[in-house]
């Protein structure tokens, strides 16, 4: 066989492999497509294991890996496992609003313990009408001495019904419109917050998202996170590194259906000869790999910016809509050439497909990122 892309390696590589493989996560996650609920266990285990906040300072109790190695390491759980367990994996990185600005009796009660997989922090950020546009957020806070009472809805949240705690992004009381968004951590179980698991989604059925509800719901103000008003600016530093992340969970699952085609079509023959001899199954393929390679070439690169602390606010918008339409044409070619199979649940593509598919909505839309990326081609006082 010619020579084909050589996925990224790492030392951890092997122990990742070996997880995977000792607690059948591939197969668990065709189990939890079929019967959704949070993985608790496994999440304990990943925690034991050192595969929950990679990123995480090692004093938090994480790994404290540089970004690229992070990187590697989540293309490689999501290849041999799918997007369950590899963003599962990020968790922490997904809430790291909490270690960098709540208190050490926060990050104490709940953040050390989600790293350990013992708790699970949720992130209630979407509302019925605030979805990309943060700053439309309409749910309140209003101080009443050394409480907050938080009143709205919150809509699209994974873990609607599993989280132990979330953090919630409200408007303080009083605030001018746009301004006041502070996050708070809010422990799930408080009188005045009803939750609600919504209709099936297309993919990713493990995250049971929802809707979640809070009526005056007391918080105390030692829940709030960092200061008042400064949730937006938060929320903000932490998505720009999700997104390059979740562009290699990504990659990592279209590299495998890839992967997976390319052995398939090698041996099924048909009209005489080898699929791979047509080149309407052959050039697709080999295109598929020129883009999944170039695809992480520019991931890499914008880790690495990021991990020398450089803005690369549109460079991270960018990975993720180039990774997610790179992986959903790679997984969508590996349907069509696997044929009724294919599209059948016999075979994991069509569930690929679909997970993979939230990356054009979640974390940011591709149309959003197309907006930041570029914003950024211009100084601050000429953009749009």
């Amino acid at each position: 066989m010619a020579p084909q892309p050589i996925p990224p390696d790492d030392p951890l590589v092997p122990s990742i492999r070996e997880f995977v493989e000792a607690h059948h996560l591939a197969e668990r996650v065709r189990d939890l497509d079929r019967r959704p609920e949070f993985p608790r266990a496994e999440f304990r285990a990943m925690g034991a294991a050192g595969l929950l906040g990679l990123r995480t300072p090692t004093v938090l109790g994480g790994r404290g890996l540089p970004l690229p190695q992070v990187g590697t390491a989540l293309f490689h759980l999501a290849r041999a496992s799918g997007t369950v367990f590899a963003k599962l994996s990020l968790q922490p990185e997904f809430s790291s609003v909490l270690a960098a600005h709540g208190s050490p009796e926060l990050v104490d009660e709940w953040f050390r313990p989600m790293v350990r997989g013992e708790r699970l922090v949720g992130n209630h950020l979407t509302e019925p009408d605030a979805g990309s546009d943060v700053a439309a957020i309409t749910m309140r806070a209003e101080r009443r001495g050394d409480q907050y009472l938080l009143t709205g809805t919150k809509s699209e949240a994974a873990f609607a019904a599993d989280a132990d705690a979330a953090i919630v992004y409200a408007r303080v009381a009083g605030s001018e419109p746009g301004r006041g968004i502070t996050a708070f951590l809010v422990p799930q179980a408080l009188a005045g917050i009803t939750r609600t698991v919504g209709e099936t989604d297309l993919g990713e059925h493990w995250q049971r998202r929802g809707t979640v509800e809070y009526d005056a719901v007391s918080v105390p103000s030692t829940n709030r996170i960092g200061s008042e008003g400064e949730g937006f600016r938060y929320v903000r530093a932490e998505l720009t590194q999700e997104r390059a992340l979740l562009a290699a969970i990504y990659l990592g699952v279209g590299w495998a259906s890839w992967e997976e085609t390319v052995r398939y079509v090698g041996t099924r023959r048909a009209f005489g000869h080898p699929l791979s001899a047509q080149e309407a199954v052959g050039f697709p393929l080999v295109e598929d790999a020129a883009s999944l390679e170039a695809a992480w070439l520019y991931v890499e690169r914008t880790l690495l910016h990021l991990e020398q602390g450089r803005v690369a606010d549109g460079e991270a918008a960018m990975s993720k809509w180039m990774a997610t339409e790179t992986a959903l044409r790679a997984i969508d070619h590996a349907i069509q050439f696997h044929g009724g199979r294919g599209y059948s649940g016999a075979l994991p593509h069509e569930q690929r497909w679909r997970d993979v598919r939230s990356g054009r909505i979640a974390h940011g839309s591709s149309e959003i990122m197309h907006v930041v990326a570029a914003r950024s081609l211009w100084a601050p006082e000429a953009r749009p």
